[in-house]
């Protein structure tokens, strides 16, 4: 497994081979020892998840506020989505930065999140399935989340690639504040 670290401190893209032969495909698509040897991150799998989305579906942007922090694992294990992380720490260099990596299923590729990031993504293609290792489990009082289409990010979600197909969001995700206003009410707790 190559591991290689991306513009935003702590987003590592991962790269596995991929075996193919007439029965199909193999890849080991996970490897906690390799991951702490190279990222220093010990990757304690607390819970996975499996998302299907169709095409325009954006998913995010989420992160946890657990105090053991949340890690993230993730690979699109069929379809296609343009991943997003957002570096939310405000000492950061690169606070409010954004990375995209497209992730296609079979491609033997995963992005590592380490905890304190902006996660999200986009499906553009149908049936786009997305697995997720989480470092943490899910706590509804630690989720935080804020505008995907938070206009001061300017994030490139690529909608061209949509073929006249409208974004869809989730109540939640379409009512969430901007990063800005999200650190904004932080700060005054």
């Amino acid at each position: 497994m190559k591991l290689t670290p991306l513009e935003i401190e702590g987003v590592w893209l991962a790269e596995s081979d991929v075996w193919s032969d007439s029965r199909g495909r193999l890849n080991e698509w996970f490897k906690p020892k390799e991951i702490l040897e190279i990222t220093g991150i010990d990757f304690a799998v607390q819970q996975a998840n499996i998302s299907s989305s169709k095409k325009g579906v954006i998913r995010g942007i989420h992160f946890s506020s657990a105090p053991e922090g949340q890690a993230k694992w993730v690979s699109c294990i069929s379809g296609l989505i343009l991943d997003v992380v957002v570096d939310t720490r405000p000492t950061s260099p690169t606070f409010r930065r954004y990375v995209s990596i497209e992730l296609k299923g079979g491609d033997g590729r995963a992005l590592l999140i380490d905890h304190g990031l902006g996660h999200g993504f986009i499906a553009l293609e149908d049936e786009s399935d997305v697995a997720y290792l989480l470092s943490s489990e899910f706590n509804p009082g630690c989720e935080i989340g804020f505008s995907p289409l938070d206009p001061t990010l300017e994030i490139n979600w690529q909608t061209e690639r949509l073929d006249g197909i409208n974004v869809t969001l989730s109540e939640k995700d379409l009512t969430a504040p901007t990063l800005k206003d999200l650190l904004a009410s932080k700060n005054k707790k």
